[in-house]
């Protein structure tokens, strides 16, 4: 037998193979991987084929639509914005393993929460006010065409955000980094349901009471209403106060029990990259 190695070929297809073989074996091992695979096409799916059905029979909606799909687009970044506020500045503490050393302290979790939906505040502030004041001096687009409720629909949006921030800050608590992906891509599941480019009668009629479940889709229901006729829904602001209490307020409490499960399983002090 020769003692010589054999010449290491250009090019092996067992090694492609064990490769590709390693990464289906991670991907088999994580339901929350094969999920996101099917996840994104069939948000943008239900998002633009609801979008395509409205266009095809309204055509006196094409007047009025340039300044609904910028409004909605503005808004729709004031949600989600909100929302990666809160689990972006929480997810800091998670990377640099201060979670633990943070609940060592006297610091209460609920102070916490405050914490994390105030410098939400903050930040969708600085990244939103920029992209408003471009959109004005590009497209003239301004907030006056919605008066005073401009403000509402902004602090609801936030707020719901911050409840679904919450919620995902309690998860990680609980189940580790590996559902992080969630504050990327949890809230554009509601996308095709709040009815941000399209009126919610465009959905299916057993989608619908599910769609009007979500203070977004009342948001945006107000505000096609005063840029197409000129009116302020209070129906709608009312439901969305009404939604959001109940949303932010379920956010708060599973913030709250998740929390205290990780603090007696001992999770607070593995959380890391």
């Amino acid at each position: 037998m020769s003692n010589h190695l054999r010449p290491n070929p250009a090019f092996s297809p067992a090694r492609v193979a064990a490769l590709v073989l390693r990464y289906w074996y991670l991907l088999r091992s994580s339901t929350a991987r094969m999920i996101e695979l099917a996840y994104w096409p069939t948000v943008n799916m239900l998002l633009w084929g609801f979008m395509t059905q409205f266009l095809a029979t309204q055509t006196s909606y094409v007047a009025n639509a340039f300044g609904i799909l910028l409004s909605g687009v503005l808004l729709w970044e004031i949600l989600f914005r909100s929302q990666l506020g809160v689990s972006i500045c929480f997810f800091e503490e998670v990377w640099s393993r201060n979670l633990g050393h943070l609940f060592v302290s006297p610091l209460r979790p609920y102070e916490m929460a405050i914490a994390l939906g105030t410098m939400s505040l903050i930040r969708t502030i600085v990244g939103v006010a920029p992209c408003m004041i471009l959109a004005t001096w590009f497209f003239g687009w301004s907030v006056a065409a919605l008066g005073i409720s401009f403000a509402l629909f902004v602090m609801l949006l936030m707020v719901m955000g911050w409840a679904i921030g919450f919620v995902i800050c309690g998860l990680v608590m609980r189940y580790g980094q590996g559902v992080e992906s969630l504050a990327w891509g949890l809230i554009f599941a509601f996308t095709p349901l709040s009815g941000v480019y399209y009126p919610i009668s465009v959905l299916p009629s057993w989608l619908q009471p599910l769609s009007l479940a979500l203070p977004s889709a009342h948001v945006f229901e107000g505000m096609r209403a005063i840029l197409t006729d000129g009116v302020v829904r209070y129906d709608h602001l009312a439901a969305a106060f009404a939604l959001d209490a109940l949303y932010v307020g379920a956010g708060v409490v599973a913030f709250l029990l998740f929390f205290r499960q990780a603090r007696q399983r001992g999770l607070l002090l593995q959380q890391g990259e």
